[in-house]
């Protein structure tokens, strides 16, 4: 009898110990840097973090203005051109996430809009690619009535 009252006293003592620990302080952690260095790095190292975090990210209307008013980011995006091509064929949902968010921004920035339009029109292979989709809806709207 007094092992049972021993072993619920531990017990006891453990969940008193446990539910007094005071919750993660998400600032106090990020504020050391080596600390935030090593969960960037972690994240950045990890393929499923960093497709959150990029999500996440361009859900953000901060981090969109930060990296469409950052010239070191486009510069490094343009130098990046063909490992992000690769990456966006090796991952197509990355690419119609991407596609998507970007034709988002779009509808509220008409400035950005123009830009995407003028490129578009003036690459040959774009327009073609886009005169096809038109003329494959259009049959399918005369189709359906």
């Amino acid at each position: 009898m007094k092992t049972i009252q021993k072993v619920t006293m531990v017990i006891a003592f453990i969940t008193l110990f446990f539910s007094c620990q005071p919750k993660t302080d998400v600032n106090k952690i990020l504020s050391q840097t080596d600390t935030r260095k090593e969960i960037i790095d972690s994240i950045a190292n990890n393929s499923e973090m960093s497709q959150q975090m990029m999500d996440v990210m361009m859900k953000s209307s901060n981090c969109k203005m930060m990296m469409q008013g950052d010239e070191k980011m486009s510069m490094m995006m343009m130098e990046n051109h063909a490992t992000m091509m690769k990456v966006m064929k090796e991952n197509p949902g990355l690419m119609k996430s991407m596609m998507s968010d970007m034709m988002e921004s779009c509808k509220d920035e008409p400035k950005m809009m123009s830009s995407m339009c003028k490129t578009m029109m003036e690459n040959p292979e774009m327009m073609q690619m886009m005169k096809k989709k038109m003329g494959k809806n259009k049959g399918v709207h005369k189709k359906g009535g």
